[in-house]
Parts: C-alpha cells; structure tokens; sequence
C-alpha cells in the first residue's frame, strides 16, 4: 500500500476491522448470492433474449424489449407491473410521477419520516416552489413512525396515501427496516382501507431478501443510478407495483391517453438488462464497504451510523465527523481513491433540490452514480458524511483508508 500513502498505523486498524466485521461479511455473501439466484431465475422466467436489447426511438411504439424489462422489473420487486425508462431522470421524478398521479385536490397525503429527503421538500411544500401538492390543494402532513407503531390513529377521512421514505437519507437516524414498513402499512390500512402506501426505495434495493411490494406497498421507486442499475445503467428511475397506481403513474409521466405506450429506448436498456443482472451483487460489495467503514471508523473514535453490528436496510453509512474542516477532509480522500478526476478537490457548492450547500466526492463513471462509491453531505451541524457504494470492495477499502489517511494528515482538521 506504499503507493496509496497509507500509514502503518491505519494498516493495522485496518487489519483488526477486517476480522472484526467476518461474521457480518459472510451473512452479505450470502444474501447477495440468493438475490442474485433471483434475478437470474426471473430473466429465465421471462425468457429474456438477445432481440429484447435492440431499443426503439421516436415515439417508441411496440417496444418488446422495454416491455420484457418492465415485466421482469415487476416479477423481481413483486409487483403487477412496472415502469422502467430513461425518460424518468431520477428517483425524485418517479416518485413525484406517483404521487401526483395517485393524489387529487382534496385529498392528503401522509410523510415518514414527518420530514422527508431534502430533494423532496419542493413536493410537499416543505420549501417553496412552483407546482408543489399544496398549491394544487393537496394536504401534507408528517407522521412519525413511532407513532404508528404504537397504534395510534393518524388516518383522516381525506387520508388517501401515506408516503415512507425507506432510507436514512441526509439525517442522522436509523433507515427504517422492512419489518416496520410491513407493520405500518397494516396498522395505517386497518385504519383506512382504500389507503395507498408508496414507498421509496432509493439505496434499499437487494439490501435484504424482500423488498416493499412484497410487504404490502401499493407503489415502489427508485433510481437506476442506484442499486438496481448495478453500475450500468447511465440514467432513469423505476416504478413498480399495483396496476393500477402504475397506471395512473405513467400518465403524470407523458400525458393522459398515451401512459406506458410511448417511450423510446434508444438502446440505453440493454445497459438496464445487464446493470439488474449485476446489481445484487455488487449492492453486496457496496454493503460491505460500508460495513468496513463503520468499524474502521468505530475504532478511530468517530459516531458511526449504522453502528458495525447494527441490522442494515440500506446501503448508506453516515459518518458523523463534527466539523467542516474534517468533513471536507474526509471528501478529499474519498475523491482520490476515484478512477476518475482523483486529482480533484471536492468543493462545497449549492445544488438543485437542497437548501444548503452540498460537497459530493467520487471519481465515478456515472455523475451521481450512487453505487459507485461515493460520498457526500449537507454542510451543515453535525456534519455528517454519507459515504455509498463500492462497486468492488477492494476499492472500497481503499477510498474509505484514504478518505482515513486525509483526514488524519490534515492539521485543520484535528
């Protein structure tokens, strides 16, 4: 590791994290090993083949291969059906597709967590803006879950979905497991049975064996670049559930009368096909960078997220590092290991969809390619970073022992 800079010190917490964390590796492996079995079984079941990853372009009419890839997006995240495009540029699009598709004026919508991921305070109107479900009136109100859990009643007459936000997203709590999902959605639908329960999926795919549809969800989304892209898939997002809701979701996507009918591929799925095909395990190798991350860093005295032998929902591991000066420290190695742009150094800078300004490092080859690894943050108390991805653990490893190193070697940041 001479070449990488890294002292012996840090080798050797390295070494002690490695052996800390084997019971917790093997469980991944494991996982990821039965989730890729999964996938492979329904790409078999829906006799995938070579003329589904031809592509159209224009209106995209009689697509087969991007309506294979939909119903083998709907088999493996049990749903009815699904909609998977490149027309769809993020998980906050499809999701904001979903909910303005399900919602009509008069109706509310219930959030958990009571405040959501920053990207998404625009559509509850939780900042201001243009187009916001308030403005077409829409009633917003946030819920705790712990609340729900106990039993209490949350549900009102106009109550008609109750969105739940799976990952920990830029906060410094727990991402919420399956099983409180599964038992919010019963309580919530005991209390109002037409209720439609939306869940966002973003950084949870092949995390565990099942995913929300399966536990009851209505309605699941995520981002291609994430999980389910397995590195591959340059752009789009997903939707996957009941009939119906994709319904009503893919005409807020292009228009009243046209739904799932148009959309032209224009050969990106075949990098769709084979990302899905890789995803579970390469979310296994992003899980266990994490995994190192939060033990390494345990050792050298930082608050962790999840801590090392905590149950994991997502692939997220916060890092809570109390200042800006290590903060940006942390970036700065995590942005040297990249295989790309390694000589750059993360600046914070404001972003589209957030309130304060947000440092983002990671060579990666695709821009926000959040399961290549990656990290970024708020810069804000407690300055915390969120580190995802790791395509290989062995680079994993290492940008989390540079991102170490950094901030080790950086007098400021002491």
């Amino acid at each position: 590791m001479d070449r990488w800079g890294i002292g012996d010190s840090l080798l050797k917490e390295a070494v002690l994290a490695e052996k800390a964390i084997e019971p917790e590796i093997s469980a991944i492996e494991k996982r990821a090993a039965e989730n890729s079995l999964k996938v492979l079984a329904g790409f078999r079941d829906a006799e995938i083949g070579e003329h589904h990853l031809q592509g159209s372009h224009g209106y995209g009419y009689h697509d087969s291969g991007r309506e294979a890839l939909e119903r083998l997006f709907a088999k493996i995240f049990g749903g009815e059906e699904a909609i998977v495009r490149p027309q769809l540029v993020s998980g906050t699009h499809a999701l904001a597709c979903a909910l303005f598709g399900l919602l009509r004026p008069g109706d509310e919508v219930i959030t958990i967590p009571s405040v959501p991921y920053d990207t998404l305070h625009p559509i509850f109107g939780l900042r201001s803006s243009t187009g916001s479900l308030p403005e077409w009136k829409i009633g917003v109100r946030g819920v705790e879950l712990a609340d729900v859990l106990a039993g209490k009643p949350v549900c009102k007459p106009e109550t008609r979905v109750v969105f739940i936000q799976r990952s920990r997203g830029y906060a410094w709590k727990d991402a919420i497991p399956l099983g409180d999902i599964e038992t919010c959605i019963k309580r919530l639908k005991a209390q109002s049975p037409k209720l439609l329960a939306v869940v966002d999926n973003c950084y949870g795919e092949f995390v565990k064996e099942r995913e929300p549809c399966d536990i009851g969800a209505d309605l699941a989304a995520g981002s291609l670049i994430k999980n389910p892209g397995g590195g591959m898939a340059l752009t789009g997002a997903y939707l996957v559930g009941r009939s119906e809701c994709i319904r009503q979701a893919a005409i807020e996507m292009t228009a009243p009368g046209l739904g799932k009918e148009i959309g032209p591929t224009l050969g990106l799925h075949r990098s769709f096909f084979l990302g899905l095909y890789l995803a579970p395990q390469l979310v296994g190798e992003a899980m266990k960078t994490a995994l190192f991350a939060s033990q390494l860093f345990h050792q050298l005295g930082y608050e962790v997220s999840p801590a090392p032998k905590q149950s994991r929902t997502d692939i997220i591991q916060g890092i809570k590092f109390g200042s800006r000066e290590k903060l940006l420290a942390f970036a700065k190695g995590i942005q040297a290991a990249g295989p790309l742009n390694h000589k750059t150094v993360p600046i914070p800078a404001p972003m589209t969809g957030y309130e304060h300004e947000v440092v983002m490092a990671g060579g990666t080859f695709v821009q926000g390619g959040s399961l290549e690894l990656s990290c970024d943050a708020p810069l804000r108390p407690p300055y915390v970073a969120y580190l995802q991805g790791g395509l290989s653990f062995t680079h994993g490893k290492l940008g989390v022992l540079l991102g170490a190193q950094v901030l080790l070697n950086a007098p400021k940041a002491l």
